[in-house]
């Protein structure tokens, strides 16, 4: 569990700089903008490294801490789907859904982790999962609190790249990679 934990902690730290501390951030980036990109990636890539590792580890003698409803399962595939279309347009150009959501990569984490809770109720799943949707709902908050104009549609294409991307992404990780990844098949 302590793993788990400490890449929590270092993965959400160095993300929440932005909301806590924000001028900080400013300054950073201002000033090297390279140096800030590499210790941020840095930090998220060993954060993330130790949550998958964690998580992987303590999962095996988790205690339960409830029983997920049995339409769970269905629910979190459900959910995840559109997470997986919203993920994949984060970063892209802006077409009307990406317009329209404002903070694509947000709203996925929410319907991700908010369907993983759904489908597990280990305590190494509930910190994993809990944590996620802990920060994106805080940092959804915050960047909706920032008064930043809304994109404007401007790549029809976008939207068609975003859900065929997504769609793509989530029938391989459904069939196959989850299962490689995290020793964990969907279908149970």
């Amino acid at each position: 569990m302590t793993i788990l934990i400490l890449g929590l902690v270092l993965f959400f730290a160095i993300h929440s700089v932005r909301i806590v501390a924000g001028p900080f951030r400013d300054a950073q980036v201002a000033a090297s903008p390279g140096r800030w990109k590499g210790l941020y990636s840095l930090v998220s890539a060993v954060g993330l490294g130790l949550i998958i590792w964690g998580w992987m580890q303590y999962r095996l003698m988790a205690p339960q801490l409830y029983d997920p409803p049995a339409w769970g399962r269905h629910a979190a595939m459900a959910l995840v789907l559109p997470a997986f279309i919203l993920l994949a347009g984060a970063n892209g150009p802006v077409g009307r859904i990406k317009a329209a959501v404002r903070h694509p990569m947000l709203i996925g984490i929410i319907l991700w982790s908010a369907g993983h809770l759904l489908a597990n109720g280990d305590q190494a799943s509930v910190l994993l999962f809990g944590s996620f949707l802990a920060y994106a709902v805080v940092d959804l908050i915050a960047a909706l609190g920032r008064k930043e104009p809304p994109p404007v549609a401007t790549k029809p294409m976008a939207d068609l790249v975003m859900v065929v991307a997504g769609t793509a992404l989530y029938v391989l990780f459904v069939l196959f990679l989850h299962r490689v990844f995290f020793g964990v098949s969907p279908f149970g």
